[in-house]
This record gives C-alpha cells, structure tokens and sequence, in this order.
C-alpha cells in the first residue's frame, strides 16, 4: 500500500527517519554545535569526539521533520571517520545525494545538518584555543 511517505521520500530517507544512526546525546563531547530553522521549527545539535585529527565519533540530537531526522542521521555517517578538513568538505548536495534526494521543500534539512557539523568543527578549534 502506498502511502503520501512513500510518495514524497526515497527508501534511504525512510531508512534513516524509521532508524536513524548515532543518535543520541554525548556529555563528554570535545565539542558540540547547534542551529535551528525558526521558519520550520526543526532544530539540531551535533557532537563530535576528535582522535588524531579525525572525527572519532559523533552523534546528534535532533527536533524536527523525518527529513531533518534522515539528513542528520546520513551526516553523521557521511563524517565519522573523515579527517576534520574532510568533514568540512561536506556539503548539503553531498547529505541529499546519499539519501537519493529530497523532496524540494525539504532541501532546507540538510542545511541544518552541514551547519551544525561546521559550528562543531569551528567550536572544537576554539576549545582548543586555535583561530577558525
């Protein structure tokens, strides 16, 4: 049966909405950043563990549309692992593409996430004490 979800989202959105990955809150985070869309609500909280350089781990606290849940969830798995300078080459188009698109009203979603990943990144040089 098919439903306005299915219409509307790829199988990978519905994937990453119904089970998102790495979601949940990391209190010992070496840094953490946060956006919000006040026009729509949805509102995101990124935290990262930083080792040799490298995004350790990370995870996120979300708020938002299945499409804001999905694009945070592909973001965090698009950066675990990469080299801080690879993270920040992520780009909106690169979250929509791993997620086979979305819909053009639900673009704005993985601006939140990308968004928060830099003010992550930007926040952990500054706890470092190091100019962004």
């Amino acid at each position: 049966m098919k439903t306005e979800v299915n219409n509307i989202y790829s199988q990978a959105v519905i994937g990453h909405f119904l089970c998102p990955q790495n979601s949940y809150n990391m209190p010992d985070a070496d840094a953490k950043g946060s956006i919000g869309d006040p026009s729509c609500g949805d509102s995101l909280t990124i935290f990262i563990k930083v080792k040799n350089d490298r995004i350790d781990e990370i995870s996120y606290l979300v708020y938002g549309c299945p499409a804001s849940i999905a694009t945070s969830s592909m973001l965090s798995m698009l950066a675990k692992g990469k080299k801080i300078e690879e993270a920040l080459e992520i780009t909106e188009n690169d979250v929509e593409e791993a997620l086979d698109g979305l819909p053009e009203s639900k673009q704005h979603c993985s601006n939140l996430g990308v968004s928060a990943l830099r003010k992550a990144i930007d926040n952990y040089y500054l706890n470092k004490g190091e100019l962004v």
